[in-house]
């Protein structure tokens, strides 16, 4: 449990400080736009990059990627179909789709995993399927919906390579399948650039939440009700009913993937909505519901499974 809240409180202090720094006007009135597009087009390339190129790909096999894949897209199809019965347009159901799914595994979930799990390894499986995968897909879907019919049959095909996040998470991929090594004074300054990513990310949100009402209760408040309801509840629900009853996980193994399922809504959701200028409310709401219910939540998965 103590992992849990040295996670969650690390989050909350860079947080605040982009608050504090968003109340003091310090970057002026453009500070959360430019740490946006640092964090989009530069660092978190970066860091998926230096991520991937060192990873262990065997990972992909396992039965924790399974599980990660399939309470996914458990938790994603149940926001989108709510979303096509109320017929929300395809940007904005994407991004809540994400916020339902898409577990901050990065910078909540390796400590949370160090601590709680014993070894940050754990969030591999969950890593590597939402850079190579989710990330991929959920972007190219927000790029073509942006004016997809002024697009040419190659540039559709080829949008997830032109997105900076899919094609560094790709290059990534391609180095560590071939067992190359990226030398020294390569890979050091894009070690140091990523480093930025994290903090960008939160310092950003923390700037978007001056001046912000409180969470669920604009005009997305079904939406996000419905997004942090899924990411909270819902995909550890699943995470637990396929690894006890379909995988026969148990013990430390089922722990494993029902504490990465039951991480909240990442924040970097909120620098995509940002980016493509579409759902950044429910993003924004969404991210911060699925971290304050995700605290009890995994203190209750850790005191009951743990």
């Amino acid at each position: 449990m103590q992992g849990v809240l040295t996670g969650f409180a690390v989050i909350a202090v860079v947080i605040g400080v982009g608050y504090l720094i968003g109340r003091r006007q310090y970057l002026g009135d453009n500070g959360r736009e430019v740490l946006t597009k640092l964090a989009f087009h530069v660092a978190t390339p970066a860091l998926l990059f230096t991520t991937l190129a060192r990873a262990d790909l065997s990972v992909i096999l396992s039965s924790r990627l399974l599980i990660t894949a399939i309470s996914t897209a458990v938790a994603a199809g149940a926001f989108l179909a709510v979303a096509l019965i109320r017929r929300w347009d395809v940007g904005r159901s994407t991004i809540g789709a994400l916020c339902s799914s898409y577990v901050n595994a990065g910078n909540l979930g390796i400590p949370i995993a160090v601590y709680v799990l014993g070894d940050a390894s754990l969030v591999a499986p969950v890593l590597l399927f939402q850079q190579l995968v989710a990330t991929p897909i959920a972007l190219t879907v927000l790029d073509l919906s942006g004016g997809a019919e002024k697009r040419s049959v190659w540039q559709r095909v080829t949008t997830p390579l032109r997105n900076p996040v899919g094609a560094s998470s790709l290059l990534g991929v391609v180095v560590a399948a071939a067992g190359w090594t990226v030398p020294g004074p390569v890979l050091d300054p894009l070690v140091l650039i990523g480093n930025m990513s994290v903090p960008a990310v939160l310092l950003a949100f923390g700037i978007s939440l001056c001046g912000s009402t409180l969470p669920g209760r604009g005009p997305d408040r079904f939406a996000v009700l419905l997004s942090a309801g899924l990411k909270a509840v819902g995909m550890p629900a699943a995470a637990w009913a396929l690894g006890a009853g379909v995988f026969g996980l148990h013990g430390a193994a089922l722990l494993d993937v029902v504490v990465t399922s039951a991480l909240p809504a990442a924040q970097n959701l909120y620098t995509y909505a940002s980016r493509y200028r579409v759902g950044e409310r429910l993003a924004r709401e969404s991210i911060l519901l699925s971290t304050v219910a995700s605290v009890p939540v995994l203190v209750v998965i850790a005191a009951l499974l743990g």
